[in-house]
Order: C-alpha cells, then sequence, then structure tokens
C-alpha cells in the first residue's frame, strides 16, 4: 500500500481521536475484536447483494468499525487506521464510487453492529454508540479529504495538458510535454508515444521518457486493432506483442497501453511502464482516455498550425519574389522606354526642328504645324521621362535613398499644390530591398494624397535607430475612413503598402480623421534593417 503524506485536517482528526476517545476507542476495539470476522462475512455478503464489485467490496470494509478495531487492537495510533481509510477513500473515488453509496454501505455496517451493541449494559452501550458516531465523524471527514485530493488531482492534470497545449512552440514539444506531464500524473517509470506513419506500415517513437533508442517498430497484422483500446498489461505472455517496446515484458512488471483515436482510426498509442505490480482503476482509465483525446486533438491542431505557417512562409517567398520580379520588370520596360521609344522620339523631335527650319518662310503655315508637333513630341519625351523615372529611379541605385526621396517630393511639388517638409536623418547604408519598399511606400503615399487628400501640407521624416527604419507622413487632408478602406476589393493602395511593409517583417500603422480642426492622415511605417 502507497501511503501519502497526511493532511492538517486529518491529523487534526486523528489527534481528536488519540486525545478525546482513546479510553472509549481501545474499549470498543476489544469488544469488536471477537465479532469483528463475523460481521464482516457478513457485510462483505450484504454489500455483494447490493451490487458493489469485488474492489469495492475489499474497499469498503477497510474504513469499517471494525477495521479499526483491528488496528487498535495491534496498538497502533488512530493515525494508522486514518491513513488506512484515506488510502482507500483514494481507490474508491478512483472506483468511480459516489459518495452516497459509500454513505449507504457504512450504515449497512451500522446495522449489522447495531444487535451487537444492544446487548451491552446501557452505560456501555451509551459510551460506544458515542464512540461509534465520532469514528464516524472522523471517517466521512477522511473519506471527502481523499475525494478531493483525486478529484483535484485531476483538474491539476488537465490544467497542466492545457498549459502545454497553449505554450509548445511545435508539434514535437507539444508531444514530448504531453507524455511527460501524463508520466507524472500517473506516477509511471516511464513512457512512450508512438504515431502511426501516413502507410501505416511505422509505429514512430514520437516522445519518450526517459528517451529510447527504439525509433520506430513494424507495424504487424492484427497489431491496430489490438491497441485500438485501452489495455492493462501484466506479465502475461499472451500480451507481450502488444508492448511496442519489446524490453518492456521483462523490465516492468505492469504497463498501460491507450490508444489515441478519433472517429473510429487508430492514429497512435500512449504506453506506461511501472517498476511494480500497480492496479489500473477505472477513473484513472477514463482521465487517461480524456488525455489521449485531448493530445490528439492538439496534436492535430499544431499539425494544422505548422502546415499553415509553411504555406504562409511560401506565400510570403512567393511575394517577396513577385516584388522582385516587378522591380526586375520596371527596370526592363523603363530601359526599354529609354533606349527604344525615347530615342526614337528624339530623333523625331531633332527631324521635324530640322524640317522646320528648311522650309522657306512663305511656308508659315506648315512652320506653324511642324512646331506645335515637335512641341507636342517635346511634352511626350518630358511625360516618357517622368514615367521612367516613376517605373525605376535611376538616382536610387546610383545616389541612395536620400537623394530619391527628394527628387520624389521635388516631382510631387510641381505636380500638386502642396507644401511639403522632408526630415532626413542620417541613415548609412541600408539594404536595397529596405531601400526599395521604402521608396515605393512614400510613393504610393504621395499617389493617395495627390488623388484623394486635398492636403496643402505634408509632414514626412525618415530615422533610422536600433536596427529598425521609421518612416512617418502626415498630411492635413480630409481624412478617410480606415477600415472602409482596407474592405474595398477593388482598391489595393492601403493594403499593398501594409503587405509590403509585412513581407520585411515591419510594422504598418494608419490613423485619420475626418472632422474637427485636426483633420489629416498619418501613416506610420516600421521596417527592420537586416544586418
Amino acid at each position: 500500500m502507497q501511503t501519502a503524506q497526511v493532511s492538517p485536517e486529518l491529523a487534526d482528526a486523528a489527534d481528536v481521536l488519540s486525545d478525546q476517545l482513546r479510553f472509549h476507542l481501545q474499549g470498543l476495539a476489544r469488544f469488536l475484536e471477537p465479532q469483528a470476522d463475523k460481521i464482516d462475512r457478513r457485510f462483505l455478503t450484504r454489500l455483494r447483494e447490493m451490487g458493489f464489485e469485488p474492489q469495492q467490496r475489499a474497499a469498503l470494509a477497510a474504513i469499517t468499525p471494525g477495521a479499526a478495531s483491528r488496528v487498535l487492537a495491534h496498538e497502533l495510533p488512530a493515525l494508522k487506521f486514518i491513513e488506512q481509510v484515506e488510502y482507500n477513500g483514494r481507490r474508491l473515488a478512483k472506483l468511480n464510487l459516489p459518495p452516497s453509496a459509500i454513505l449507504e454501505a457504512l450504515q449497512e455496517y451500522d446495522r449489522l453492529l447495531a444487535p451487537a451493541l444492544e446487548a451491552l449494559i446501557p452505560d456501555d452501550h451509551a459510551n460506544f454508540q458515542w464512540v461509534r458516531d465520532q469514528l464516524h465523524f472522523c471517517v466521512i471527514l477522511t473519506l471527502n479529504n481523499a475525494y478531493y485530493q483525486v478529484r483535484e488531482a485531476e483538474t491539476q492534470a488537465f490544467y497542466e495538458l492545457f498549459r502545454v497545449e497553449l505554450e509548445s512552440r511545435n508539434l514535437e514539444e507539444l508531444l514530448r510535454r504531453f507524455l511527460e506531464t501524463l508520466v507524472h500524473v500517473c506516477r509511471a517509470d516511464a513512457g512512450r508515444l508512438y504515431m502511426l506513419n501516413e502507410d501505416s506500415s511505422q509505429w514512430v517513437l514520437r516522445a519518450g521518457c526517459p528517451d529510447s533508442q527504439v525509433l520506430s517498430v513494424p507495424n504487424r497484422p492484427g497489431l491496430v486493432k489490438k491497441l485500438s483500446k485501452p489495455r492493462y498489461i501484466s506479465g502475461d505472455p499472451r500480451t507481450a506483442d502488444v508492448l511496442l517496446e519489446e524490453s518492456w515484458h521483462s523490465q516492468f512488471p505492469s504497463c498501460w497501453s491507450i490508444p489515441l483515436a478519433a472517429d473510429g482510426r487508430t492514429a497512435g498509442v500512449m504506453q506506461f511502464g511501472f517498476a511494480k505490480p500497480y492496479e489500473w482503476l477505472p477513473r484513472e482509465q477514463e482521465l487517461l482516455a480524456a488525455a489521449a483525446e485531448r493530445c490528439l486533438m492538439a496534436a492535430e491542431k499544431a499539425r494544422l498550425v505548422e502546415d499553415l505557417a509553411q504555406r504562409e512562409e511560401q506565400v510570403r517567398r512567393l511575394a517577396e519574389h513577385m516584388l522582385h520580379v516587378e522591380e526586375m520588370e520596371r527596370r526592363r520596360i523603363s530601359r526599354e522606354l529609354h533606349d527604344e521609344a525615347g530615342q526614337s522620339l528624339l530623333c523625331i523631335r531633332l527631324q521635324m526642328e530640322l524640317l522646320e527650319q528648311e522650309l522657306p518662310d512663305g511656308e508659315r503655315e506648315w512652320k506653324s504645324k511642324l512646331r506645335d508637333a515637335r512641341e507636342m513630341t517635346e511634352r511626350t519625351i518630358l511625360e516618357m521621362r517622368r514615367l521612367i523615372a516613376a517605373l525605376s529611379p535611376a538616382v536610387l541605385e546610383q545616389l541612395g535613398l536620400g537623394a530619391a526621396l527628394r527628387q520624389l517630393v521635388n516631382r510631387f511639388q510641381r505636380l500638386n499644390n502642396c507644401e511639403v517638409k522632408l526630415h532626413l536623418a542620417k541613415m548609412g547604408v541600408l539594404p536595397q530591398q529596405v531601400e526599395v519598399i521604402s521608396y515605393r511606400l512614400l510613393q504610393e503615399c504621395f499617389n493617395n494624397i495627390g488623388k484623394h487628400s486635398g492636403a496643402t501640407h505634408v509632414n514626412i521624416s525618415l530615422i533610422s535607430a536600433d536596427g529598425r527604419l521609421r518612416l512617418v507622413v502626415d498630411d492635413n487632408g480630409v481624412g478617410f475612413n480606415i477600415d472602409e478602406a482596407l474592405a474595398k476589393r477593388e482598391s489595393f493602395g492601403l493594403s499593398g503598402m501594409r503587405e509590403r511593409v509585412a513581407l520585411l517583417g515591419g510594422e504598418f500603422h494608419v490613423e485619420s480623421r475626418t472632422e474637427g480642426t485636426k483633420k489629416g492622415t498619418k501613416i506610420s511605417i516600421e521596417l527592420p534593417i537586416a544586418k
């Protein structure tokens, strides 16, 4: 029998018995000892008739006044009987016997004991009846504490499993910590957690406590069916094939096996080994079955989260690649516009200027038409240069982010009636990807301000500090509803900016005010600067 440290409440109950009732309790023990066996046999027969199972009958027989008389008759302290009641109370709780059934059984013992006490002289009968009532009170107090211990241990076990589920960073850690928690809860000496592989050909070890050298076990015919039910495995050779680690059969006198199953399909199994025979009680079976179900659900959830994270990483890499392709395509188009269309337009403009000069003075009408065509061509060349600069600003590659932003600001002010203040702190050398993203973000901000804001003042700040680049764009425009802007399916300006920032692991914040004296929009962006 395993004894546990007695709680202060039970120690107080034992003190009551030893200090206040010692004399009469010893007398009751001497009176009951000759009759205890006879009463116990009748009591066990009555319990069997009432439908109690053998394990329940044995535990109930250990908490009766007759059991107390045996302990005290051997001149053992009353605390020994309290420990005995507490131990068997925990067994009854794990046997799923409700407290009302225990009270009914103890009342049945009292009915069997009553005729013997009534035969005593009145004084002895009154004293023994009083002692029996006090003993009954201490037993009930001890049983309540034992039931509380069992339920508290179960609650703590599920709390630990819940905490493991929340804190685990990946599937491997989740399974390992789940198994370690259950090994501690069961007081097992070893534990293994196996999962079937995709083609159900191998039982793969996913967690071991302590670690095991056996990483996988072939799935023999019929083994899944055997492991699909909870099993208590003792030294019987016929059950040895159920243990996935063969050495356990000779190493541990008793083992438990609990399937990890869902929707009638066995996905894995947990097995626990004990260094000495350890009976498997129903409440422990239920707890482990519930824990196995939770473990499988948590493992499936963790696997889905890992798959989702991998897919998100793939999407992120694809989006990053698409941005790179976009920049390369912008450069290709800008080069072709500059080298092909741009040069052709310059030649056309030059030819028209030569024709204009060669025409005689009398052909004023033709000279005027050539002049108009030449001016239109010049405007087209200027517009093409603007498009080339917008597609792939050469100054960004040649002079860096600061010069490119100043050029962008000057161009915006020429096209819009708006004052722009640009504050650039000393930034040093930045990764090319960060420079390109920053330039595109400010370009998109100017595009939105020019189209929708109607702002007259824009303040821009770009600061590099603590390994992060901070860009703030603040205008005094009309503002907008942020949720509606992000929800528009046909609009990708704000959403595109947010996604660009997310690709670099940065932070994107928008504040917009449509009412009051301080209307306007403020966009704050932070980008990490890779070393």
